[in-house]
């Protein structure tokens, strides 16, 4: 782009400098002169489209190109440069703002063309505009700044020319964000906000109404181009995806229309956002008319939001409901008198407003040959007799956005030449000045500018509605300011919204219903991540957007939109099973409690004294123990229970089982003393019967010291079970420990067993060896079918097991061994004598 400018200046600079001869001085190429001039001191430049177009023309090289013919005269542009001229003579009025001196002006049309804006913008900057006079060639003053251009192409090719000369130029509606570039376009600043904030303002209205599947029409210039892309940049931050966005200008060709057309009617979405001008709408209103397209939202910039043309054109409803950004509307005390103020403009006497005139009041000035049928122009035609645009204000905020650059551009002139001592001598404003400037306006408005030249972005929010005479209303709905914080930006009044088909509900535009929850977004292949199906979250995740994994301890609910706190499962004295398992073990130790008490009363009793009184009370003894330790088992697992629970079971469980082992020794020992010469009972007396126990049951003890210190058993909240659920038990902490305890209590286990089992045919009277065999084959066999039971039971089931091991094989000792004696105690006392026992022993 640079080299074609650069290339456009050369030949723009060849055609107007003038070529001087001796005293006399002429032009070369075509004059150019200002539409609207005045004198003063200082001269300000404007540069507004008066024209919205021209004529097209077969260009040749072989022939110089003809002079551009401007056509369509657009009265806006007009009613912009009386704003200019309206504040310039309010200044000059103003005896503390610039005393001493006048303001000029010299206003040009650009006739929204590039290469118009660079000429005139240069013959502004170099002052050698075309003098009909035979004065000696002099250059004018240069203008300080220039107001100008409405359209973003041409500012920026304005912009860019003008750069190097560092004279500002201060646009009033060139929204594109490309502007804000202070590298390529030094020299510009604007008093409209940059699209770059009406992009983002639309994504977040767009977000707010849950609108996450549109469309997007935008004019194939840089305005729209650059607006769009910003819009889509936010868009994609707010997870809002694009349809389609088709470029559009009002040149295009009937094929590129229809198939613009065929895309929009074959969508799904129902909104769309238009980054387009006026003249773009209107084409679009007549398109969509001819295919029979309504019903959609439109969603519309400040360009043509607001715009009463558009409004009387849409006779068929297409726009209504229409909802968008506009400048905030603006009050300037005489301007709109002076706007309407036909004086003035008589008495201007300049051609373009003898066109002005003919086109406010649809009349011809004639000359005397001209016989066309439009009425004549008199001169004295009145105002109030016609209902048009001219008299419309609602661009007023776009004259205010005038008026303020005006007003800029005299501020920073009265500061440069109000400052003497720290300032330099340069009394010509430049963009950096300029951009340091800050003020209040009559009305109280602060003007001031940003590091890029731009204003604070602040919008009101407009919607179509119609009135009962069938008339377009423009109805403030909310508002957006970019100062405030990112939450509260955006302020909206939901219930005074009318939407497209004149409905109060809020249209729907998604790609995808949003998902139930419990579920989760997965995206259709090959679509926007707007079109997604609804896939159920697994176990343990919430959320309706993105399943996510519910914190440790916490799972998801059956509809999976709640992590709610894991059941905790331990063996509680609550619960069924536990109550049984306790009542039990208490039964238990009372019947191995009232076994004692018999034992200890009927100790005198022969057969009490022959089964080894002192064994048979350290036996009971520990089977009260083994059938209260299988109580630590129950409850919510502590460091203390953990430890205890392990450990009292095993040296527990190994004190009974050396007192059997010691019972069945004795027994042995005892019919072998019978025999002639032997004399093995004096080495397996009491004492010897006593540190027998002592040394089993110190080994154990030792076990379970060295498994306490190196690795002790702890609470543990395993989580692995169950995904429900958290059960808390006792983990191992060392399993070579646990099953070292448990190893013990099965060796001492299998030779008491062992013993007894060879004992068995002894006399019956006298040998209990056949009892003893029966109770450690029920002790081995409940503790041999524990293993598999313990190791693949869940949760809580595993220290039932454990329990149920303990109960039984404690059961199993106390019945076989001592079950059999009471009997003969309670229920056959005749038996309990020394004289029936020898004499079994002698007929056997």
């Amino acid at each position: 782009v640079c080299p074609v400018f650069a290339l456009l200046h050369l030949v723009m600079t060849i055609i107007i400098f003038s070529k001087c001869n001796g005293t006399d001085c002429t032009l070369l190429g075509e004059s150019v002169c200002p539409q609207i001039s005045k004198d003063g001191d200082v001269i300000i430049g404007g540069i507004f489209s008066f024209h919205s177009s021209w004529e097209i023309t077969d260009l040749s090289y072989l022939v110089k190109p003809p002079p551009l013919k401007c056509t369509s005269l657009d009265v806006r542009a007009i009613q912009f440069s009386q704003s200019l001229m309206f504040a310039i003579e309010e200044i000059n009025n103003n005896s503390s703002l610039l005393p001493g001196v006048s303001l000029g002006y010299k206003i040009y049309d650009a006739c929204t063309s590039k290469a118009v804006g660079v000429q005139v913008a240069m013959a502004l900057v170099n002052g050698n505009e075309n003098s009909v006079s035979n004065k000696p060639c002099t250059k004018p003053a240069q203008v300080q700044a220039i107001i100008g251009e409405s359209f973003s192409s041409v500012s920026m090719a304005v912009a860019m020319n003008i750069g190097p000369f560092s004279i500002p130029l201060i646009s009033h509606g060139a929204t594109c964000e490309c502007l804000s570039d202070k590298k390529k376009y030094p020299s510009f600043l604007r008093t409209i906000p940059s699209d770059y904030h009406q992009s983002r303002a639309l994504a977040e209205m767009v977000r707010h109404f849950g609108w996450t599947w549109v469309g997007a029409i935008r004019r194939d210039d840089d305005y729209g181009n650059s607006g769009m892309a910003a819009f889509t940049q936010a868009a994609q931050q707010w997870d809002i995806c694009l349809e389609y966005s088709l470029p559009f200008f009002k040149t295009y060709s009937q094929e590129k229309v229809l198939r613009i057309i065929e895309q929009i009617k074959s969508s799904t979405s129902r909104v769309i956002v238009g980054f387009v001008d006026p003249s773009d709408i209107e084409i679009l209103l007549d398109v969509f008319l001819e295919h029979n397209i309504t019903g959609y939202q439109w969603v519309g910039t400040e360009a043509w939001i607001l715009n009463p043309l558009l409004a009387t054109l849409d006779k068929h409803n297409i726009l209504q409901g229409a909802i968008g950004l506009a400048v905030p509307k603006a009050k300037v005390t005489g301007l709109k008198d002076f706007i309407l103020d036909l004086n003035q403009v008589k008495s201007a006497g300049s051609a373009i407003f003898t066109k002005y005139w003919e086109t406010i009041f649809h009349c011809k000035y004639k000359a005397k040959n001209d016989s066309e049928d439009s009425p004549s122009c008199t001169g004295e035609e009145e105002l109030s007799e016609m209902n048009n645009i001219f008299s419309d204000m609602s661009l007023m905020p776009y004259f205010n956005n005038v008026y303020k650059g005006v007003y800029a551009i005299a501020h920073t002139l009265h500061d440069l030449l109000g400052c003497k001592e720290t300032c330099s001598t340069k009394k010509q404003p430049d963009p950096l000045t300029l951009r340091m400037v800050r003020f209040k306006t009559k009305e109280g408005e602060e003007i001031y500018f940003d590091k890029n030249g731009d204003p604070a972005a602040r919008y009101e929010v407009i919607n179509w509605q119609t009135s009962k005479e069938r008339q377009h209303e423009f109805v403030t709905v909310g508002l957006y300011d970019s100062t405030f914080p990112v939450n509260s930006r955006l302020t909206l009044n939901l219930s005074s919204i009318v939407w497209a088909q004149n409905t109060n509900k809020v249209p729907i535009s998604v790609c995808s219903e949003s998902c139930p929850t419990g579920t989760r977004k997965a995206v259709q292949k090959g679509k926007p991540v707007c079109c997604f199906d609804c896939i159920p979250c697994a176990e343990g995740e919430i959320n309706s957007i993105k399943c996510e994994q519910c914190y440790q301890d916490y799972w998801s609910n059956t509809h999976r939109n709640e992590c709610i706190k894991k059941e905790i499962e331990y063996l509680s004295y609550e619960e069924t099973m536990g109550i049984l398992l306790t009542a039990v073990s208490i039964v238990g130790a009372f019947m191995t409690l009232i076994i004692l008490i018999i034992f200890f009363k009927y100790k005198n009793t022969p057969i009490v004294k022959a089964h080894n009184s002192e064994l048979s009370f350290l036996l009971l003894f520990s089977l009260t123990l083994c059938f209260l330790c299988s109580l630590t088992f129950i409850g919510q697992p502590s460091e203390w229970s953990c430890m205890l629970r392990h450990t009292a079971f095993g040296i527990n469980f190994v004190l009974c089982i050396s007192c059997v082992l010691g019972k069945t020794i004795v027994v042995l020992m005892a019919f072998r003393a019978t025999l002639p010469g032997s004399n093995v009972m004096k080495w397996f007396g009491p004492p010897q019967q006593r540190l027998s126990v002592l040394a089993f049951t110190l080994i154990q003890v030792l076990i379970c010291v060295l498994w306490l210190i190196i690795s002790p058993p702890f609470p543990f909240k395993n989580q692995k079970l169950y995904k429900d659920k958290i059960i808390l038990e006792c983990h191992l902490g060392s399993s070579i420990g646990f099953w070292a305890v448990l190893g013990y209590i099965g060796l001492l286990a299998s030779l008491c067993f062992l013993l007894a089992f060879l004992a068995r045919k002894l006399p019956d009277n006298f040998n209990e060896a056949k009892f003893i065999t029966f109770s450690m084959l029920i002790f081995c066999a409940v503790w041999i079918t524990f293993i598999p039971s313990y190791v693949s039971s869940p949760g809580k089931f595993t220290v039932a097991v454990e329990i149920f091991a303990i109960l039984a094989s404690s059961f199993g000792l106390l019945f076989c061994i001592f079950l059999p004696k009471c009997y003969i105690i309670i229920l056959k006392p005749e038996k309990n004598t020394k004289k029936q026992l020898i004499g079994k022993i002698q007929n056997k």
